[in-house]
């Protein structure tokens, strides 16, 4: 399945389309094998589907579904967990592909093998053991989270936790001990618990700290935890959690953030090291020695997943300029060798045109500084887009804004602006102080940062009175948030799957994300005066930039209705402001075909909105 070569529309060295950027290809990281057999998403097809790739090259697409689906390889099996759900209304099912027997083409839904279906909830893969299959559920109440160990063979189930709360992130041993992380009831904060058959729950953190736990694992053959952690500290940091209950910091550093994935047979710790929104990856043994650096072909971020005999690692590797490099790591020599490259379909004059952000700190109000990459034209532009600027904010809020390909701004940048990618205050990535400062009634000082960087936009040779705002998600509230609040500040505004109204959005959205959402924003039942205050559609009356809004029907996350509203009252006080809806989406958009219709209309937005 080779990818066709693209290239600049123009040899002239004109814009790159958006389409051309859109059009190529991206690779994921799904598993490995102990055969060095790769799994594999890929979105040839329109959206991310299953292939492998053996040892000698070959790609073998697996499944051909209606929308993206993500898998793992059956340990000891040539066989395959597959996750999907239904036009990205992410109520996740879980199926059985055979790779034992022949097909003549990519499996559809027919093809699957059901294993855990039920349409009504939602049903996320945890992890694939020997002979069994580990997933988390809301079937019990819609709200609650249970993890769950199905055997391969009887379809026998036990439930390994079941004591409510939103499962973060679970790690379950074969004789079914469990770790499980939930969300606390503080902000962007986790607690970690042990489950064990026979003994029952433990909490291993303090539930009213305002820490944050990721990533925790289980020693094989100890009662040991090794988890990243910013207990007591700003970063997270690698520590051991011993059974005597005693706490040994493996790995940290004193500026970023440290995080570890334990090879399966626990011999040594796969280092990530989060610096300023890139990764460095580090091999150590269990004690934390660092074994060797691991260099990396670009700075990006990686995905990485050990194989079951723990010989080899899988890395998916994004960076600005790469939209998807498969490495595969030796651990035993610490080796990369590259699987597969995104570069492989880009003729080098696209190659050369893709650009690599500039990190600032932008000053705020107050004293504080804002983290934020530039994206600057390759030569000054003396066309009309001279000095037009698009701030685009991630989503999240706990998330971050890191080195990754983003078709969309590599776009912007081509035709002429310049592209402030920031991490406003309540973003992760720089320490516990910095992701506090949005907390519960705090909120409006992550939208007050957007008119900090409006000021500052002529330190990059922008021109304040030409600037959009550019988000999704939580993104997308925040230029909401900008254009109603900050209503002179900003020429333009584009809200992908945003939220218009904390209100609505809260008692809208599904009942298992309310219980986790109302943690971080604010609790309708007392905290109803803030909500309203710090909700676009306040101060709508003010409002007066054009907007463009994109939406899939099917979000879970922030309804349709969210979208409907803000354009309903706009159009009734003729402000422009188009809505585009896509039927068969969810939260964001997964299919090639949808972005192939919607960013260009972006592009053609803002082109005509921030034109001198």
């Amino acid at each position: 399945m080779a990818d066709q070569r693209l290239h600049r529309p123009d040899d002239s060295g004109g814009p790159i389309d958006v389409r051309t950027l859109l059009e190529l290809r991206t690779w994921t990281a799904f598993d490995v094998d102990d055969a060095g057999r790769v799994l594999a998403g890929h979105d040839g097809s329109g959206s991310v589907q299953l292939v492998e790739i053996a040892t000698d090259g070959r790609r073998t697409p697996l499944t051909a579904l209606p929308g993206p689906c993500s898998g793992r390889y059956v340990v000891g099996e040539r066989a395959v967990v597959v996750q999907h759900d239904d036009a990205g209304n992410e109520l996740a099912q879980l199926s059985l592909l055979r790779l034992d027997e022949q097909r003549a083409d990519p499996a559809g839904l027919d093809d699957l093998v059901p294993l855990v279906r039920d349409e009504a909830h939602l049903h996320t893969l945890v992890d694939v053991l020997p002979g069994a299959v580990v997933y988390a559920t809301n079937r019990r109440n819609g709200v609650d989270f249970d993890v769950v160990m199905r055997r391969l063979d009887t379809g026998e189930e036990t439930v390994v936790y079941d004591a409510g709360g939103y499962v973060a992130d679970t790690a379950v041993a074969a004789d079914g001990r469990a770790v499980v992380t939930l969300h606390s009831l503080q902000p962007a904060s986790t607690q970690v618990w042990l489950s064990a058959p026979g003994v029952g729950l433990r909490a291993l953190t303090d539930a009213d700290e305002h820490a944050m736990h990721v990533g925790a694992s289980l020693l094989p053959g100890s009662g040991d935890v090794v988890m990243s952690s910013n207990s007591g500290r700003e970063h997270l940091a690698v520590v051991c959690l011993a059974e005597s209950g005693v706490t040994k910091v493996l790995v940290e550093a004193d500026d970023h953030d440290v995080v570890a994935l334990p090879s399966p047979d626990g011999r040594r710790l796969l280092v990530v090291h989060n610096v300023d929104g890139g990764h460095a990856l580090a091999l150590h043994d269990p004690d934390g020695h660092l074994r060797l650096d691991v260099p990396l072909p670009a700075r990006g971020i990686v995905t990485p997943v050990w194989s079951a005999d723990s010989r080899s690692v899988v890395v998916g590797l994004v960076a600005p300029t790469d939209p998807g490099t498969l490495l595969l790591l030796a651990a035993a020599t610490g080796s990369l060798r590259t699987v597969v490259s995104a570069a492989e379909q880009m003729v080098p004059a696209l190659g050369a045109a893709l650009v690599e952000p500039t990190s600032y700190r932008v000053p705020a109000r107050d004293g504080e500084q804002i983290p934020c990459f530039v994206y600057a034209p390759r030569e000054k532009p003396a066309g009309p887009l001279a000095g037009s600027v698009v701030v685009t904010v991630h989503g999240g809020p706990e998330a971050q804004a890191q080195r990754v390909f983003n078709p969309v701004v590599q776009a912007l940048v081509s035709a002429g602006h310049t592209v402030l990618v920031p991490n406003v205050r309540g973003s992760t990535g720089y320490g516990k102080r910095w992701y506090s400062l949005d907390d519960g009634r705090l909120r409006l000082e992550s939208v007050a940062d957007l008119a900090d960087l409006r000021a500052w936009v002529p330190a990059v040779d922008g021109d304040p009175e030409r600037v959009a705002l550019y988000g999704g998600s939580y993104g997308g509230y925040l230029v909401l948030a900008g254009l109603s609040m900050q209503p002179e500040s900003w020429a333009a505004g584009v809200d992908v799957v945003g939220m218009s109204s904390l209100v609505t959005f809260l008692e809208n959205t599904a009942p298992y994300r309310r219980a986790i959402r109302e943690r971080e924003y604010g609790w309708l039942d007392r905290d109803l005066d803030f909500l309203q205050m710090a909700s676009p559609l306040t101060y709508l009356d003010a409002m007066a930039s054009p907007l463009l809004v994109i939406h899939g029907a099917n979000d879970p996350r922030v309804p349709l209705s969210e979208s409907q509203q803000i354009k309903a009252a706009l159009d009734a006080k003729d402000v422009p402001c188009t809505l585009l809806v896509y039927t068969d989406e969810g939260h964001g958009l997964a299919k090639r075909a949808n972005r192939l219709d919607a960013y260009p209309q972006v592009l053609d937005f803002l082109g005509a909105h921030l034109a001198g």
